[in-house]
């Protein structure tokens, strides 16, 4: 189990309504595949995975003044769990 893999948990609102049916939305790393992440998340929270959608975020842009740049990319995880099972953040 590589610990680096799962950089933090997303937490929106949508993230927060998917948690309660058992889905949960994992900033995850670029390099990561799907069962490493399976692998990472069963051992690190003890639960049952049973489906995982990867996908790279897309930058958007954010204005500081006159200067736009843009947001950085990067991986999420989405995770569903077996019925009945849960994290807790």
């Amino acid at each position: 189990m590589n610990p680096d893999i799962i950089i933090a948990p997303v937490i929106t609102e949508k993230s927060a309504a998917n948690a309660q049916k058992g889905v949960y939305t994992f900033k995850v790393d670029k390099k990561a595949t799907k069962t490493q992440i399976k692998k990472t998340i069963e051992e690190a929270f003890g639960v049952h995975v049973v489906k995982i959608n990867t996908l790279l975020t897309k930058p958007k842009d954010r204005r500081v003044g006159r200067y736009t740049g843009k947001t950085k990319v990067y991986k999420k995880a989405i995770v569903t769990l077996m019925n009945g099972e849960t994290i807790d953040m």
